[in-house]
């Protein structure tokens, strides 16, 4: 169910929220430590993790938006594109 102030088309949760003050702290201790790293086999762990990591996420969340979309087309009578 959606919040009473919210429109009902709204594509509000697409923008990305400002992190909070916690969130930022925790980021910069994640990328204070990888900056304090001097062993280059761990940095190139790191960035094959990272980069695989990416990948799976950005495709999770492309398939997670495209399902969402499907959901808003039938929700307001819209109707699915191929």
């Amino acid at each position: 169910m959606l919040p009473k102030n919210e429109p009902l088309n709204s594509f509000d949760w697409m923008v990305v929220k400002p992190p909070t003050l916690e969130e930022e702290l925790t980021l910069e201790r994640s990328v204070r430590s990888i900056e304090d790293c001097d062993n280059v086999d761990v940095l190139s762990q790191l960035c094959v993790s990272m980069a695989r990591q990416n990948f799976s996420q950005g495709k999770l969340l492309k398939q997670a938006v495209g399902h969402i979309a499907l959901l808003d087309a039938v929700l307001f009578g819209g109707e699915q594109k191929p």
